[in-house]
């Protein structure tokens, strides 16, 4: 019986998450985590002990990849990876496998990680952005944009974690769409397959961090002449179903039970429904308290990482320490930005909506 309380994790102990990633886990998924660090499926190793191409750690990242390729509804031609290097290693691994020197991809700018992955592309090919809102401080996303017809494929990127804006509808355009997840990835239904690569580093909506997913088309590889590092080559991993090296075990472990409690849950579907609730929630409170406001265009707001500020700069700080006396964390903005920033990721409960909104309240009664 002690040993079962060392793994009955009190959540009610823990504080409402908001953090902009790492992000919160669900209860299920600390739990049984928490159980496999001791003794993983009754091995008598701990998860982080097994060897990773053994059959226990092998049908790990298969039901991961699997399950990645249901929830997102994907069809044949596409390949669910799990590796390295984070959404960063992504922004210079997407061009170097579809951008051949002398062609030309496109790239709307709307945020600090499309500007990096904007500037890792330029080493590989020309770039053409297509548009940016770089000029208004990243405050909308932009509406008018030109793709360049001869580009291999249009890079987006779907929720800007840093600013709080974020694509509700995918650009028309012939070209394929190449699109960095990784703050919104399955937080919301949309058609994955109209895609050629999808990637995200997993530590916000998908597990924790280390490991980044890559869901791409077979039908857009082989095509640049040059000479691809076999380590950078998304087709070798494909040909090693995601084991060509030594793989992050832990953080595929984590994913591959984020996901199956997101299937848990009633799928992408259902769990869009709970985040919007989440967003309406904060999202209007900060339209009706006289204390705060918004930072971005409502048309393009995030519902993943809402952004807001305080009409008094002076109360800044004491609100930060308000919010942490009261157990509410992580809502301090990026230094970029300022401010303040509540991440709701999919595993932030509604109840810690609820909290933060019930302090803005008190604090503006005591402030405004």
């Amino acid at each position: 019986m002690e040993q079962e309380n060392v793994y009955n994790l009190d959540r009610n102990m823990k504080v409402h998450n908001f953090n902009a990633g790492p992000s919160v886990l669900p209860n299920e998924v600390l739990y049984k985590a928490s159980k496999a660090l001791i003794d993983f499926e009754g091995s008598g190793m701990s998860i982080l002990e097994i060897g990773h191409r053994t059959e226990p750690f092998l049908a790990v990242m298969e039901e991961a990849r699997n399950l990645t390729r249901e929830l997102m509804g994907l069809d044949d031609d596409f390949e669910v990876l799990f590796l390295q290097g984070g959404a960063t290693m992504q922004f210079m691994q997407v061009p170097m496998n579809l951008l051949d020197s002398g062609e030309t991809a496109s790239y709307i700018d709307t945020g600090v990680w499309s500007n990096k992955a904007i500037k890792e592309a330029k080493l590989f090919g020309y770039v053409d952005v297509a548009a940016s809102s770089k000029e208004a401080n990243y405050n909308h996303i932009p509406r008018q944009y030109n793709v360049a017809p001869q580009s291999k494929y249009l890079h987006i990127t779907t929720n800007n974690t840093i600013y709080g804006t974020q694509w509700h509808s995918i650009p028309e355009t012939e070209v394929p769409i190449v699109a960095d997840m990784s703050s919104d990835i399955l937080s919301r239904q949309m058609d994955f397959n109209r895609f050629a690569l999808i990637y995200a580093g997993v530590q916000k909506n998908m597990g924790a961090a280390g490991a980044t997913m890559v869901a791409i088309r077979k039908s857009m590889l082989g095509k640049v002449s040059r000479q691809i590092p076999s380590i950078l080559n998304y087709r070798n991993h494909i040909e090693n179903g995601s084991m060509l090296n030594t793989p992050p075990v832990f953080a595929v472990y984590i994913s591959m039970l984020t996901l199956r409690w997101l299937k848990g849950q009633g799928g992408v579907a259902a769990i869009e429904q709970i985040n919007n609730k989440k967003a309406a929630l904060l999202y209007d409170e900060i339209d009706h308290n006289p204390l705060f406001r918004g930072n971005v265009a409502k048309e393009d707001r995030s519902k993943m990482n809402v952004t807001f500020t305080i009409d008094k700069p002076e109360l800044e700080e004491e609100f930060l320490k308000f919010c942490k006396k009261e157990d509410i964390v992580g809502i301090k903005g990026h230094r970029l930005s300022g401010g303040f920033r509540a991440s709701l990721y999919n595993a932030l409960p509604l109840e810690s909506v609820e909290v933060m909104v019930e302090a803005m309240k008190f604090f503006s009664m005591k402030k405004a």
